[in-house]
């Protein structure tokens, strides 16, 4: 335990040099306004911002990403409050009561409690990841490629099950990733495959140019040709602050939100949308005050589901930090981020890089108390952001992602791709197809492959290493029943 503060403190040392405080505050600032935007979120915004890894020191550029991802938990419920049109897909729920509350003139309470509410939870997430990142680290060091390759299975089929509305299209979506990390050259062999002989694909497809092409051009692209033209009506704001009572209804709902969603976000379990629903279950079935639900708004039930959240967000740190492991698709991006430091996410990187780590955790304290503050006092000035037109707030984007791009290899071939991984993204997006697991298949594809032959090496050739060993086994188990367990539900429904 000792040990565990010391490095924390180091961390903190680290965080609280000006150029990383200015970092963490930009990001922050930036990850709220991109919130209360409707339509952007945190992957849009990394993924254009990804380029800047060739020019930043890395400790600096994660806790600039850091605080762009849980920063735009806190913008998206301003829009879900007040627009009824949630800025983030975790902040969906938010908007069922926190629209009520609204439109009967309570829109300052339940902003004041989704604000506090994701300090709260986002605090006490921090103090969690502190606290089981390093212990979950060293057990994984014990870990062969066999169960290195089985928790990647289990990534892909949990991400690509829970994402979207079918199965079908989400695994769809994680081969198209999968196709496009097997493009150049073979890890083990150095052999030439799937380049149609075209000279720009031998070093691979960069990962930011798809990951730009598919969230900021294919929603910049999405949103001209299919929303452009929809009008929203916004409700009053109220000052922000919440009574004895609202503060009475909220502590709990905070907390358990809390315990609700960590879990959840250190698990491939599709990120923060599950944990915001059981959490507004939980708070509709808890409440004595049940006639509000639905009518003029429950405050439990924006504050359960924001905490829910933000405590999600924060613990998807543990598997990326601990197995290399990203549970969300901003998470995938935040590993893009690190492998283009040529940083391997793992077991070993609480040794090889420990100042970066416990810099990044030391932030996450910092960006806290930073987004308060950005929050509460104010939220009138981020409200105005919504009156920035969209044509050009999305032209805007394009050219970042345009001059974004190009920055990175000088190269006209990767501008025709991102365009083309664009109009890619529009047609999924069109015929809803998840877009997040192409990114973690394309991320992961290549990591798993390399496990996978190790492993069968290990096994002599014997595809049967995997179902002696325990622990991949179990989780083969856990892997068959994401995929039965649906479709079980289903049927038994029926009956």
């Amino acid at each position: 335990m000792g040990d565990l503060w010391t490095q924390l403190l180091g961390g903190f040392a680290t965080a609280g040099t000006p150029i990383n405080l200015l970092w963490a505050f930009v990001g922050c600032a930036l990850g709220t306004a991109i919130g209360v935007l409707p339509g952007l979120g945190p992957a849009v915004t990394v993924a254009m911002l990804l380029p800047i890894t060739s020019q930043v020191d890395p400790t600096a550029s994660m806790i600039f990403f850091a605080g762009i991802y849980y920063g735009a938990m806190y913008g998206g419920s301003t829009t879900s409050i007040l627009l009824n049109t949630p800025g983030e897909t975790g902040t969906m729920v938010t908007a069922l009561e926190g629209f009520k509350m609204a439109k009967s003139g309570r829109a300052g309470a339940a902003l004041a409690t989704a604000a506090i509410g994701s300090f709260v939870a986002g605090t006490i997430a921090t103090v969690l990841v502190t606290l089981f990142a390093p212990v979950l680290a060293e057990f994984a060091v014990t870990l062969g490629p066999p169960e290195y390759f089985c928790l990647m299975l289990l990534a892909f089929t949990t991400v690509s099950a829970v994402l979207g509305q079918s199965t079908l299209r989400g695994l769809t979506s994680l081969f198209i990733g999968l196709a496009m990390g097997l493009v150049g050259l073979d890890q083990i062999t150095a052999q030439v495959r799937y380049t149609a002989g075209i000279p720009e694909f031998m070093d691979g497809i960069e990962v930011v140019l798809v990951a730009v092409g598919l969230f900021a051009v294919g929603e910049t692209l999405y949103n001209a040709l299919y929303e452009g033209r929809s009008v929203q009506s916004l409700n009053k704001m109220s000052r922000v602050h919440m009574t004895r009572s609202e503060w009475r209804r909220s502590v709990p709902a905070w907390l358990r939100g809390t315990f609700i969603g960590f879990p959840f976000g250190t698990i491939p379990a599709g990120g923060s949308e599950i944990p915001t629903f059981l959490s507004y279950a939980a708070e509709r079935k808890l409440s004595k005050h049940k006639e509000e639900f639905g009518t003029v708004g429950a405050i439990e039930g924006v504050a359960g589901p924001e905490a829910a959240n933000n405590s999600a967000v924060t613990a998807t740190l543990v598997p990326l930090l601990t197995l290399g492991i990203p549970t969300s698709v901003t998470a995938a991006i935040l590993l893009s981020a690190l492998q283009n430091y040529g940083i391997q996410a793992g077991p070993q990187l609480f040794q090889t890089s420990s100042t970066l780590v416990w810099a990044l955790i030391a932030s996450l304290y910092i960006g806290n108390v930073m987004l308060l503050v950005l929050n509460l006092p104010m939220v009138g000035l981020w409200v105005k952001l919504l009156k920035i037109p969209k044509a050009q707030l999305y032209a805007g984007i394009l050219i970042f992602a345009t001059v974004g791009v190009y920055g990175m290899r000088q190269s006209a071939f990767d501008l025709y791709l991102m365009l083309a991984i664009g109009l890619l993204g529009v047609v999924m997006r069109r015929f809803d197809f998840p877009t997040a697991p192409v990114v973690v298949g394309m991320i992961l594809g290549p990591l798993a492959e390399a496990q996978m032959r190790n492993a069968i090496a290990i096994g002599d050739g014997r595809w049967s290493v995997f179902l002696e060993r325990p622990m991949s086994l179990g989780l083969l188990i856990v892997v068959a029943l994401v995929l039965i367990t649906p479709r079980l539900l289903r049927w038994h429904r029926r009956a």
